[in-house]
């Protein structure tokens, strides 16, 4: 079945989803009041120095300060998995200057407060943290990346010939400029020296325009924005294995044509203007399963399923058997339910591009031969994902631990916020338990106040459950104290509001 790239876009909003097989396996979302940042590059100016924390906070114009660690200014090869899908590393890297790295330089020798230097937005700002910036820039272009400040030449891990790798290596050695590095990208096996060298020429005159560009303005300014959501993914995912392009703008569509025929002349493609009155991603069945990529709950189609809870630091998954009783054993059906797991984590994680750390707890198996099954399984079911991924053991508790590459905001942080009833939380106190520490407040206020009254006012079910269930608790306290209580209802009031006024 074909790959497909689908197009949504709106004056406020432009959403893009890569379907493969027939499913929505990544979606992008951009609003035009919150652009992404990530490849921005900024000249900043340096408001904090923590040697003990070994970073930097650098103003680059945002609401919060971006945060520059220690081996984001010095270190020569960064983790450069923003702009491409891995490559190998070179030993003994040099600076653009052309002198070895000395990676052991604490950040106060590098920097210091009211410096202004020139970075780029490598992960998004994301929860209450800042924007993460390295003084290493890295422009992505069709076929390579550029690195200016690194003397490096990289092969993406993903082009596994070996004759290929030692081809495209040779090519770059050969036409380079003499200072910067380059990272040949997956997409660029089998292309010609005249591909790259284009990609090559238009990447070093745009990091000239850059430099000049920063030489003439004062920090913090934003020297060079990155392509819009459309550019960056049609440059990034647009392979041999995406057959088609369906766009519901004419905008959008010219666009996307111009960009094509000027960064990518010889790719094969079928774009499409999508003209009906049913919104495009209704007509692909789009919108269901992007509800289903925001629920907590996600069925199996044996009658198991998982469940997602994502905090700050991790994300945790459970696995359950759920309806589904098997027709064998218990250790069969937990093998099964487990299987089954593996293939929805692996595409719930992608679509929802859950990031961080990711804890799994399986079903617990008794056999370690099943356990390895399940671990394999997740090993190739993340092969498809272009997100780094690190999986350790499982454990003999049936907990897996792996890490996920995290650049930007995951699609369930993007599209919710947290509930204002409850603040997040996912649960109230009960309305028992505020009933208990009214009384308990209660107690407090009255002890040694003058007066006969006591106004209490609370949310509305709170006052049912007062007359009702928890009526002798206030009757006690009124022959207790001596004071009559009144309950006051307030449909506006929290659950877990309450307000005590002694007359």
């Amino acid at each position: 079945m074909a790959n497909e790239l689908v197009i949504n876009t709106t004056p406020h909003e432009t959403r893009i989803a890569l379907i493969e097989n027939g499913t929505i396996a990544e979606l992008y979302l951009e609003r035009s009041r919150v652009k992404g940042i990530v490849g921005n590059i900024y000249k900043g100016r340096v408001i904090r120095v923590l040697p003990g924390m070994q970073a930097a906070f650098v103003d680059i114009g945002l609401e919060k300060a971006a945060f520059l660690y220690v081996a984001d200014v010095f270190e020569a090869i960064e983790d450069y998995e923003s702009f491409m899908d891995g490559a190998d590393k070179k030993e003994g890297a040099m600076d653009g200057a052309g002198n070895a790295i000395n990676p052991m330089h604490p950040i106060e020798e590098l920097l210091q407060e009211g410096q202004e230097i020139l970075v780029q937005v490598s992960k998004e700002p994301i929860g209450t943290k800042g924007a993460r910036i390295t003084a290493h820039v890295s422009l992505p272009g069709r076929h390579l990346v550029y690195m200016p400040t690194v003397d490096h030449i990289g092969v993406s891990r993903r082009i596994e010939n070996e004759v290929e790798r030692e081809r495209l290596k040779e090519i770059i050695e050969r036409v380079k400029p003499a200072s910067g590095g380059f990272i040949v990208r997956t997409v660029s096996e089998g292309k010609s020296e005249e591909d790259l060298l284009t990609d090559m020429q238009y990447l070093t005159m745009l990091w000239e325009e850059i430099v000049r560009k920063n030489e003439k303005v004062n920090a913090p300014f934003l020297t060079h924005s990155d392509l819009d959501v459309t550019q960056k993914v049609v440059r990034d995912i647009l392979t041999e294995d995406v057959d088609r392009i369906v766009v519901d703008s004419r905008p959008e569509y010219d666009k996307i044509i111009q960009f094509i025929s000027t960064f990518m002349p010889k790719i094969r493609y079928s774009i499409e203007l999508y003209e009906e009155n049913e919104p495009i991603f209704d007509h692909f069945g789009l919108e269901v399963e992007i509800s289903r990529a925001l629920g907590r709950k996600v069925w199996l189609k044996s009658g198991g399923y998982i469940i997602l809870e994502q905090t700050e630091a991790l994300t945790a998954i459970d696995v359950n058997t759920g309806r589904y009783v098997g027709k064998h054993n218990l250790e069969d059906t937990i093998l099964k339910t487990n299987l089954e797991a593996v293939k929805e984590i692996a595409y719930q994680l992608r679509l929802r591009n859950i990031g961080g750390i990711i804890i799994i707890d399986f079903i617990d198996m008794e056999k370690e031969v099943n356990r390895e099954k399940v671990f394999t399984a997740l090993e190739d079911a993340l092969k498809a994902d272009k997100s780094k991924t690190n999986i350790l053991k499982m454990s003999d508790l049936g907990l897996l631990e792996m890490t996920r590459k995290r650049v930007r905001e995951s699609i369930g942080r993007l599209m919710c916020e947290p509930c204002p009833y409850c603040e997040g939380l996912g649960y109230v106190k009960s309305k028992t338990t505020v009933c208990q520490e009214i009384f308990r407040e209660l107690r407090r206020e009255m002890l040694g106040q003058r007066g006969t009254k006591a106004m209490l006012t609370v949310h509305p079910q709170v006052a049912d459950l007062l007359y009702d269930e928890e009526r002798r608790g206030l009757e006690d306290l009124e022959k207790r104290f001596k004071k009559r209580i009144t309950v006051r209802a307030k449909p506006g009031f929290h659950q877990e509001q309450f307000e005590i006024s002694l007359t």
